[in-house]
């Protein structure tokens, strides 16, 4: 995984903060791969909360991000009960490391 692990706690502890307790929080394409550079924070977010509701929190999550790890390239994607697995929620969890 190429985060440190106080950017690790930040993204988990602002995820918690904003989505709740049981919030799954997955680092996933390049940056959870020790064995490539660059890339952006892609985040795999698992939540309760509906689709609508997740989006405008994932957007809150964000911009807390922004602020406490300076300007990265972030990308947020959710999946709320209900919802079809998409071909992204299947690499996240395949190929993800939790936070």
């Amino acid at each position: 995984m190429r985060l440190t692990r106080s950017q690790a706690d930040i993204i988990r502890t602002e995820a918690v903060r904003l989505f709740g307790s049981d919030v799954a929080v997955m680092l996933f394409g390049s940056r959870a791969d020790d064995g490539r550079k660059g890339g952006d924070i892609d985040l795999h977010i698992e939540t309760g909360l509906p689709p609508e509701q997740a989006l405008l929190v994932a957007s809150k999550l964000y911009a807390r991000l922004q602020r406490r790890l300076g300007e990265q390239r972030i990308d947020i994607v959710t999946h709320s009960p209900g919802q079809p697995t998409r071909p992204i929620d299947l690499a996240a969890r395949q190929g993800g490391v939790r936070l």
